[in-house]
């Protein structure tokens, strides 16, 4: 095992995505690409896991929890000794979250990771079970106006610390991007849905405001690939990188 990639939790990232590779519209709202079969395919993934994590973006427009609805997923879960729901993790720099959403009434564990100054106000408020601050980098003292770098190795280390052992990662495509940036994802499970969006505005997968080089491409290898009705479910899997590869460099 790759002796950084133990320090964290297991990374999934689970996406519906059009044929053309977005997961949302030209106007960047939440498309629901996927039927009822890559709804359970989600649940199923989601039922591995010990949390969740999405952006406050994805909450937004989603307004909702992804919890496990069927008996028999929940009952596995609770003989291999984990709680009947996962930890749904918003990642929201700003914190700046309605305390009106839906969200906040489903039953199921909810967590905040958010930047520290956030922390003591939603402490001080109902919403949250947890609250967790971000690690930040270093700053410049020299840069007039600071932007504190989520360290997000780190922060994982966190949340490994905290118990969260394997993480589903459900959007948004930003939080996606920072992940791969710094090697953090371990498996994607990907359902291409049958539909074309187009628009260079439209949120992808990895939505970065830069990419890799095509050299410097992580590359993950394909575990399978089952089509459903019209909807394709590919999953990829990490590749052994050693440490003089250049992809271990990224």
């Amino acid at each position: 095992m790759d002796p950084i990639a133990s320090l964290r939790p297991h990374v999934t990232v689970v996406f519906a995505i059009s044929a053309d590779g977005k997961i949302g519209d030209d106007q960047r709202s939440r498309a629901r690409f996927g039927t009822k079969v890559d709804r359970r395919h989600l649940e199923e993934q989601v039922a591995q896991v010990d949390g969740v994590l999405m952006g406050a973006g994805t909450l937004r427009s989603e307004g909702t929890a992804m919890r496990v609805f069927d008996s028999a997923l929940i009952e596995q879960r609770q003989q291999q000794g984990l709680p009947p729901q996962p930890a749904q993790i918003i990642a929201s720099p700003s914190g700046n979250i309605s305390s009106e959403l839906k969200f906040f009434s489903q039953k199921c564990p909810h967590w905040l990771l958010t930047l520290p100054n956030n922390v003591e106000k939603w402490q001080s408020q109902p919403g949250f079970d947890q609250v967790r601050s971000f690690s930040v980098e270093p700053q410049d003292p020299e840069d007039s106006l600071p932007s504190p770098t989520i360290d997000w190795p780190s922060t994982l280390g966190k949340l490994k610390k905290d118990g969260i052992h394997r993480l589903a990662v459900l959007g948004g495509g930003t939080i996606v991007a920072a992940l791969l940036a710094v090697d953090a994802i371990d498996e994607w499970h990907l359902t291409v849905c049958p539909q074309i969006v187009g628009g260079q505005n439209a949120p992808t997968p990895v939505d970065g405001e830069t990419g890799l080089s095509a050299d410097k491409a992580l590359r993950f290898d394909l575990k399978s690939a089952t089509t459903v009705g019209h909807e394709v479910f590919l999953h990829y899997v990490r590749t052994t990188r050693d440490a003089n590869s250049p992809e271990a460099s990224v």
